[in-house]
């Protein structure tokens, strides 16, 4: 079917066109003018682009005009959404071209070649317009879903950017097909030469795209989710993922652009889990002089029995002997050592602490020992907060430290400069015993 029996089908335009044209012949008469045909294109051209260009601003107006009645009346989101949008007044910028393509025919002859000139540029200016507003449609619809359907605020945005790209793409061979004078299928059969081309010039998006999918569909990746990727400096909250890029803010608030199939083809860390979970994990180890590790005595046994709960866990372990208990959060440690004690204590101090969770596993562990003494280890979990969490993890640690001596424990730290001078007249004193005795006066003797 013949495009302009479709607008004209659309629009009325016989009888105005009639009425417009015999208007510019009796302006021409009183102006004074030869009706010359080429004039009379002019002006009727411009007039109906005119005409075309008021009726929409008209229509534009009055549609704008009700829709914020109607959201004053009813407060609806959807209305706010496409009013700030511009979802209507975009998609009102077809009727002009509409308005041109009905009337333009009317002032030529049907074989001119002005009239194919002009009705390819309003055709262009058409197809261009109808897919802005196909794609501000499109961006609506997924804003919507992804405000109130996408729980997982999973990354969609690779979708619309997918969508909007094939609605340009078809665009364009529509375009193309207007400019050639042939149809679209015609066309697409001859971009199949150019296939490697156009895969090597959409190689990022086409990736991306793959990957984007792979992200969604195994959950991978979501906006808001704490990542860690080893091979890059990313190291943050994911704030954008679009089909090109995934845009991730450290904790610098710098921003990191990664492409999507980064993230497919390199392994990376995910903190979604721990922020699931409510519990974040500690486990960071003290280092103890192994000098000073040495049997618990009774005046040891008595000092620590002061402390809160080793007085209960002494108790037992005097009465049942040493016990071994299997479960996630218990008092596991020895009374035959005083790092043993240690043990006990710090476990009984975990399991009362407020901001550790019992639920979960808790250790305090003897780690491999090195050249630098044993390490003591803690293992628990705390809460997600960044600040409660490196708190109560400051909080154990120098309580240790704070503790150790009540139980005869040194913490290892190497030597410094204050260590050395400290121990520098120690080691003059012997050498000033060893200074030889005065040589004797030979004359005195010899008196």
């Amino acid at each position: 079917m013949n495009p302009l029996l479709i607008s004209g089908e659309i629009i009325p335009s016989h009888k105005f066109a009639s009425w417009l044209l015999t208007n510019i012949d009796n302006l021409l008469d009183k102006l004074g003018l030869a009706r010359d045909k080429t004039i009379e294109e002019i002006i009727y051209v411009a007039v109906i682009v005119g005409v075309a260009m008021l009726l929409g601003w008209i229509i534009r107006c009055g549609i704008l005009w009700v829709a914020r009645r109607m959201v004053r009346w009813h407060h609806t989101h959807i209305g706010d959404e496409l009013l700030n949008q511009h979802v209507l007044s975009r998609c009102s910028h077809i009727i002009p071209p509409l308005v041109i393509l009905g009337l333009l025919p009317f002032a030529f002859e049907s074989k001119s070649t002005l009239l194919h000139i002009c009705e390819v540029i309003v055709w262009i200016y058409t197809i261009m317009v109808i897919t802005t507003a196909i794609n501000t449609v499109l961006t609506f619809i997924w804003m919507r879903y992804n405000e109130r359907e996408n729980t997982k605020n999973l990354p969609l945005k690779g979708i619309l950017n997918v969508g909007k790209g094939l609605v340009w793409i078809i665009a364009a061979i529509v375009i193309g097909s207007v400019l050639l004078g042939k149809s679209p299928a015609a066309l697409l059969t001859g971009l199949g030469a150019f296939a490697t081309v156009l895969m090597l010039i959409f190689k990022d998006s086409i990736l991306g795209f793959v990957a984007g999918i792979q992200l969604s569909q195994n959950d991978m990746l979501r906006i808001g989710d704490w990542i860690v990727v080893p091979s890059t400096i990313a190291n943050g909250i994911v704030v954008d993922m679009s089909l090109t890029a995934v845009k991730v803010q450290n904790w610098d608030n710098t921003i990191v652009t990664l492409p999507p199939y980064t993230l497919v083809s390199v392994s990376f860390q995910n903190w979604r889990g721990m922020s699931d979970s409510g519990y974040r994990l500690i486990s960071r180890s003290v280092i103890f002089d192994v000098d000073s590790v040495k049997p618990a005595t009774d005046e040891l046994l008595q000092r620590v029995a002061a402390l809160p709960g080793m007085a209960d866990f002494l108790a037992k372990v005097k009465k049942s002997g040493p016990f071994y208990d299997p479960g996630l959060a218990v008092v596991n440690g020895t009374a035959q050592t005083n790092l043993g004690l240690l043990r006990a204590y710090m476990c009984s101090y975990l399991l009362n602490h407020p901001l550790i969770g019992t639920d979960q596993q808790i250790l305090v562990r003897i780690m491999t020992p090195d050249g630098n003494g044993m390490p003591l280890q803690i293992y628990c979990y705390t809460t997600t907060a960044w600040t409660a969490y490196e708190a109560v993890q400051s909080e154990i640690f120098e309580h240790i430290a704070a503790v150790a001596p009540e139980f005869d424990l040194r913490l290892f730290n190497n030597p410094s400069g204050r260590d050395v001078k400290s121990l520098a007249p120690q080691q003059q004193q012997p050498a000033q015993l060893q200074q030889p005795a005065p040589t004797p006066n030979v004359q005195n003797q010899n008196k």
